[in-house]
């Protein structure tokens, strides 16, 4: 890069420092003839929104952390004309206390802007790298608001007081002569080898971002307007508006879970307060889980429920006219399937003339599709998919509206899920990436990153394992592999170390505010020791020792693939000594593996992974499954294990059971849910990547595509039929397309497909 100069503002304060803080930046330059090219490279500590006379363009940079740093290049040719033009951007920088800021976007020492480019005219380049000649101005109109007092890591939700200081500022016309000159860092202030000097270009595309409208009204609380009047309004065919002195209440519906870029505009009134509350549904009076949680039913319930969420809250100065209208664009996306707007006029009239949004997430294109006999599975693909989008931006993240961090547990599944409908590993590499850099000195992986804070759950390092080995199974990358295998083999290193005198994984974790967190599912059963199994207080639990065993199992396959076959025995060798230990130590009274060793307490979740690990006798893992599934006393695998569930369910032969482990997903369309919930027992999230569950299932083991060899360098074509009479569909693959149909009629079964040329298909079991 030609110019790596950083620039701030020289009234940064002590104070600043501590408080998320916008600043702005502004360049005016003279354009004299027509703009051939304009390319800007841009990052900033700790975000950043790019505008180019007075258009929003881009905004960014994607999430780095300390180690590595990210830039985007921007294309703003079109975007400039002859005569003035005004570049401008806003910086958000968030303090480094995580407490104070957002846990998912890491930040350093040093807050900053960094611009690098140029514009080529027919005669002449004109320097916008990030100098003295920006200048600079600290919005003091804008304080964010936490949007929880024990845990907010968002904390992007803002109170805003309408300024006319700031009207107009992105534009050229603009007067800055108040605004202070930029401060540029000194040379080697800012070291090129640590974050943010040591910058990167994005590895992913940009988000995408399309125009929408709200059309419709769930309810009025109060009004002076009907439903038709509003309708018409967020149509954008009438201007509202609101009496002096006057309140209105009203909730309107987006028909589905959404993410995207709020906008408002006003005239006049002078002094009026605007709130905007996001929610995802209507929830009943009561509380239930282990968190407290308000209850839900009908999502669509205004009547006999009301909405909870989080808030903007915008204070008019009553600036705006019919030449230029008063806007408010809150600075991060917002999540919503609900949005309540409630309007207080003070002693002016205010005229509510625009509300929109712009919708965003990673630019998913899914060409996998899936028709099946059981046609309740076209809705529950409907809402997965909406589900993975909806969690896809600069990483995968476990929920959308709540928290928007990159768990390894959750993601693994997100992952797989978007190889078997796009092929796309571009945000899956950004991943697996980002968790190498997520390694404590003990081995173990932060369970969730980027993330400003520690938070470690031992068995998600094994889900690291398994993300490493699916994505050499569909794309072969063999240089990822090998970077990757230090990191396993540490996490590795940190069981082995922990293993106790009877050859299990000792009490490694504990429960939620434990020096780590065993989390394992949220079963209703675990709703009082936060989804840990309830065995935890009586020693070590069964599932740390299976995860480790089916985390080596992998490490295994892996260093099969990169051809060190000693330290593939060596992980065979650990596994079967764990393996040995778990029977010996964990089979109960009944037979069954208990969930720690002389507990008679019981799980389906440790009968599905002895399945998958293969420990134990073939018959006795089989028969302690199907226990689980006759008897539901015992704890039940909920929609974050259901993934688990449904291979063991494959392993056994027995996936025409997994009919009625959809039932949540119907009771989730039941219930108006747009999305997947988080969990039966525990549904805080309307929205969480792990329910996704059909986008996987329907392609992979329906119509039976997957890769049967590294790299998809064979087809295996292997449907389970299960409970259903027939499918087809195509499939995309990084190898192309595959298209399967299959039927049974009279107990035959009649199977066809095609794949692209020159690959080997495997439609037998071996």
């Amino acid at each position: 890069m030609n110019n790596m100069n950083w620039i701030w503002s020289r009234h940064y304060s002590a104070e600043d420092k501590d408080t998320p803080t916008i600043m702005l930046f502004r360049k005016v330059v003279e354009i004299n003839a027509k703009v051939e090219m304009a390319l800007v490279k841009i990052s900033a500590d700790t975000r950043y929104k790019l505008y180019v006379n007075g258009e929003f363009e881009q905004f960014g940079p994607s999430r780095g952390d300390k180690q590595v740093w990210f830039y985007d290049e921007v294309n703003i040719t079109d975007k400039l004309n002859e005569g003035k033009n005004c570049i401008a951007v806003i910086v958000l920088r968030y303090p480094e206390d995580y407490n104070k800021g957002n846990h998912g976007m890491i930040r350093t020492e040093t807050p900053g802007l960094m611009m690098d480019g140029e514009i080529i005219t027919s005669d002449e380049r004109i320097d916008i790298s990030s100098d003295t000649g920006y200048r600079c101005y600290k919005d003091t109109r804008t304080s964010f608001i936490r949007e929880e007092e024990r845990f907010a890591p968002l904390i992007i939700h803002e109170s805003v007081n309408g300024d006319p200081l700031y009207r107009a500022w992105k534009m050229p016309e603009y007067d800055d002569r108040f605004w202070a000159e930029a401060y540029v860092y000194p040379k080697g202030m800012i070291h090129p080898a640590i974050s943010p000097g040591n910058l990167y270009p994005r590895t992913i595309p940009f988000l995408y971002r399309t125009k929408k409208r709200i059309k419709d009204v769930s309810c009025i609380r109060r009004s002076i307007y009907t439903t038709e009047d509003w309708k018409d309004f967020l149509l954008g065919k009438k201007t509202l508006v609101i009496p002096p002195n006057t309140k209105e209440i009203v909730e309107i519906d987006a028909k589905e879970e959404m993410t995207g870029f709020i906008h408002a505009a006003f005239i006049g009134g002078q002094g009026a307060k605007v709130k905007f509350l996001y929610s995802e549904a209507y929830v009943q009076d009561g509380f239930e889980g282990p968190e407290r949680i308000p209850v839900k039913k009908n999502r669509c319930d205004s009547k006999n429920g009301h909405l909870l969420g989080y808030a903007d809250n915008y204070y008019l100065y009553g600036l705006g006219d019919e030449k230029r209208k008063e806007n408010y664009n809150p600075f991060w996306f917002r999540t919503f399937r609900f949005i309540q707007i409630l309007i207080e006029t003070a002693d002016e009239p205010l005229s509510f003339c625009e509300f929109d949004y712009e919708e965003t997430g990673y630019p998913l294109e899914v060409k996998t599709k899936v028709s099946t006999s059981d046609i309740k599975m076209d809705k529950i693909w409907e809402i997965s998919e909406r589900t993975l989008r909806r969690c896809m931006h600069e990483t995968y993240e476990d929920c959308p509206f709540y928290e928007q961090l990159q768990y390894i547990m959750d993601t693994r599944q997100q992952i797989l899920y978007t190889y078997a409908i796009s092929a796309d590993d571009r945000l899956a590499r950004k991943c697996i990436e980002d968790m190498r850099r997520a390694q404590r000195y003990d081995g173990l992986l932060n369970c969730s990153y980027p993330n400003c804070s520690t938070n470690v759950i031992p068995g998600f390092s094994i889900y690291y394992i398994l993300m490493v080995y699916d994505h050499m199974m569909y794309f072969g990358d063999k240089k990822l592999v090998k970077e990757c295998m230090p990191v396993i083999e540490e996490i590795l290193q940190y069981f082995h170390t922990h293993l106790d005198e009877r050859g299990l994984v000792a009490n490694t974790g504990g429960l939620l505010l434990d020096r780590f967190w065993s989390f394992i599912d949220w079963a209703k059963e675990w709703n009082d020791t936060s989804g840990v199994p309830t065995a935890i207080r009586k020693g070590p639990i069964t599932m740390e020792s299976l995860l480790y065993v089916y985390g080596l199992q992998h490490a295994a396959k892996l260093s099969e693939y990169l051809g060190n076959n000693d330290s593939k025995n060596e992980f065979l060798d650990e596994s079967i000594r764990v393996q040995e230990a778990i029977l010996k130590y964990c089979t109960g009274a009944n037979g069954m593996i208990s969930d720690g060793p002389k507990v008679e307490e019981y799980s389906q979740h440790c009968q599905v992974f002895a399945v998958l690990t293969q420990t134990g006798m073939e018959k006795d893992r089989k028969n302690n499954l199907l226990r689980t599934i006759k008897d539901k006393n015992f704890t039940q695998c909920t929609v974050a294990m259901r993934f688990y569930l449904f291979r063991a369910l494959e392993e056994i032969d027995c996936y025409d059971l997994s009919k009625d482990y959809w039932k949540p997903w119907l009771t989730m369309i039941e219930n108006n849910c747009t999305t997947c919930v988080e969990s039966e027992a525990y549904a805080r999230s309307e929205c969480h990547g792990w329910g996704a569950l059909a986008l996987y299932e329907l392609p992979s083991v329906t119509l039976g595509v997957r890769p049967a060899k590294p790299g998809f360098e064979e087809i295996e074509i292997l449907p389970k039929y299960g409970y259903m009479e027939y499918a087809s569909g195509k499939v995309i693959t990084p190898k192309g397309e595959v298209t399967v149909s299959w039927n049974i009629r009279n107990g035959k079964e009649t199977l066809t497909y095609s794949v692209p040329d020159g690959i080997k298909v495997i439609t037998k079991k071996e």
